[in-house]
């Protein structure tokens, strides 16, 4: 038998009485040890170029890297929702006291186990009423078109929640400075004269919540005359930079009101607080007298929950706690339903109607891009297995909610049809 490391010949001189030795291969010299590293990164270099080239060079490729990489917005072919009659009604008498607290007894297990809408459900639910700034009130009914009910899916049950208050450390930042209130995403936040929040979504559209001027049964006080705040400095000559006056006090900030012209509510919120589907339709969109002259942020159809960039969701308030100051907060929001999205975002009453955001890329225009994707609602108490618990609830931007409001903001279906 051969010995490993041995020529032939030398094996004969080897007495067969002699202990055998076992011989280790003789060490690499220091040329071959570089050799063989250089190798190496060779080929991990020629890897690393051909995954380069296959997740940006191709189209599937290009898709991968995105998907692996980016979280998307939705790309929908989105629904059409038209107005296709529209009704006088009496005037609202506007007695009712606005509620920035919603309360219901139908939480998220309730709205899971609710059986699916059917088209004319939809039909009745997405119909709306708009109120004028003169007093008068009109109801529109609506047709639905290229959508089908079953598309009303459930998304994946995510873990349930635990009872939620500002416990402890309080995780909401007060956004103070002009430098960044009268920045983009800060500037598109404005206060309702009713006591909410809103969202610019457009030219002269604001996104809030329906609660904030209709209670269930009827426009609460002060809807008719509705106006719309928008944050400014009091000092015009104020000095840039830091955000502060000489003094080094922080900017004193004021707010310069526009009038609302009419107010969209749909129908599936006009049902009586009572009811318990009415969460899911609790937003409302103002048009303004005139235009203001901020950058707005779009809508977009709210992705499942997992999809979010860690999960998390964003909005800024004029909580009541901090009067006189915008507060911005974000979180992870863990449950959902197919309207509604619950979180553990720390809120206090004038943050309802705030606009819920995110920050996903975009793949038709190839950028990143902050969008609505739902309403907040405020906090919701509900009997949860015999234990009352509160929820931070936030409506979603569904495909059917987002064909609406697009229309209610464009006139048209035509610049709706893609989220």
């Amino acid at each position: 038998m051969l010995r490993a490391g041995l020529p032939q010949a030398s094996l004969n001189h080897i007495p067969s009485s002699a202990t055998p030795v076992h011989l280790l291969p003789s060490r690499p010299s220091r040329e071959e040890q570089e050799c063989r590293w250089c190798s190496l990164g060779m080929a991990l270099q020629v890897f690393a170029l051909a995954l380069f080239l296959v997740l940006l060079c191709g189209g599937q490729g290009a898709q991968l890297h995105s998907a692996l990489f980016r979280p998307q917005w939705p790309l929908l072919r989105m629904p059409i929702v038209l107005p296709q009659r529209t009704e006088e009604r009496s005037a609202p008498q506007f007695l009712s006291q606005a509620k920035l607290e919603v309360s219901s007894p139908c939480g998220p297990d309730c709205h899971k186990r609710a059986p699916t809408p059917s088209y004319w459900d939809l039909r009745d639910y997405m119909s709306y009423e708009t109120l004028y700034s003169n007093g008068s009130l009109t109801e529109t009914a609506v047709g639905i078109y290229a959508f089908n009910p079953a598309d009303l899916r459930k998304p994946d049950p995510g873990r349930s929640r635990a009872k939620r208050q500002i416990y402890g450390p309080d995780s909401r930042f007060s956004i103070v400075g002009q430098d960044f209130l009268l920045n983009y995403p800060f500037s598109t936040a404005v206060k309702v004269s009713t006591g909410c929040t809103g969202t610019l979504v457009g030219e002269r559209h604001v996104l809030t919540a329906a609660h904030c001027v209709h209670d269930g049964k009827t426009y609460v006080k002060g809807a008719q005359r509705l106006r719309v705040g928008f944050l400014k400095s009091r000092q015009r000559d104020a000095p840039h930079g830091n955000g502060t006056h000489a003094a080094g006090r922080p900017d004193k900030m004021k707010f310069q009101w526009i009038r609302v012209k009419r107010t969209h509510v749909p129908k599936g919120w006009i049902k009586g607080s009572a009811n318990d589907i009415g969460m899911d339709y609790d937003y409302a969109l103002l048009e303004l007298k005139k235009a203001h002259k901020r950058r707005y942020m779009k809508i977009g159809v709210s992705p499942p929950a997992r999809q979010l960039p860690g999960k998390r969701i964003h909005f800024s308030g004029f909580d009541n706690d901090r009067p006189g100051q915008l507060v911005f907060r974000f979180c992870k929001a863990h449950e959902e339903t197919y309207d509604l999205l619950y979180q553990h975002c720390d809120a206090q009453p004038g943050a309802s109607g705030s606009g819920v955001y995110a920050r996903l890329w975009n793949r038709q225009r190839r950028r990143w891009e902050r969008k609505v994707l739902g309403v907040f609602s405020g906090h919701q108490w509900v009997d949860r297995n015999g234990t009352p618990q509160e929820f931070n609830v936030a409506v979603r931007v569904t495909p059917l909610k987002y064909a609406q409001i697009c229309y209610w903001i464009k006139g048209n279906y035509v610049d709706c049809r893609d989220g």
